[in-house]
């Protein structure tokens, strides 16, 4: 049987527990799982990509999931080029609602034209399908408690920046 490689892309800012159950669950699903921080030019980043890679290394070694597990950022090219850099056959996708399916099933259908890639979509667990980056950076900015929606290094993190540092 062949080394099963896939890759879980995000923007990942910041990680929540969201983003670490997919993690987790999608770790136990594959011989190698590539954690891969992504630019989303249709967002504006609260958090700069090496200190998103740092918070999710933390966060990944907190929670325990094992040693298969590779974090690293993209920014140049097609996702699918770094999929093949990897030799992964599979993107890992969560998704917490019907408007996340609406938007990771045309990506998912063009990645599979381009390079004949699948994309595995994991169903939220129910106590992170409301929770997004998004929502995490208003409540954070606004000076919330965000704790019960991040991991442990993350929390910290956003605790000691202050509401307006990021």
């Amino acid at each position: 049987m062949s080394n099963r490689v896939a890759v879980v892309p995000g923007s990942f800012d910041p990680p929540t527990q969201g983003h670490i159950d997919v993690i987790r669950r999608a770790a136990g699903l594959f011989d190698e799982l590539h954690v891969l921080v992504v630019h989303n030019p249709d967002k504006d980043a609260m958090l700069p990509i090496a200190q998103r890679l740092e918070l999710l290394q933390e966060s990944i070694t907190e929670a325990g999931i094992g040693g298969n597990v590779v974090v690293g950022s993209w920014s140049v090219g097609l996702l699918v080029d770094y999929a093949e850099e990897v030799g992964a056959s599979v993107l890992v996708k969560g998704i917490r609602s019907q408007g996340d399916v609406t938007y990771e099933t045309p990506m998912a259908v063009v990645n599979n034209h381009l390079s004949g890639i699948e994309t595995v979509f994991l169903l939220a667990d129910p106590a992170n399908s409301v929770v997004s980056s998004s929502l995490v950076r208003q409540v954070a900015d606004l000076g919330g408690d965000v704790s019960p929606y991040v991991p442990g290094p993350v929390a910290r993190y956003l605790e000691k920046a202050g509401p307006t540092d990021f």
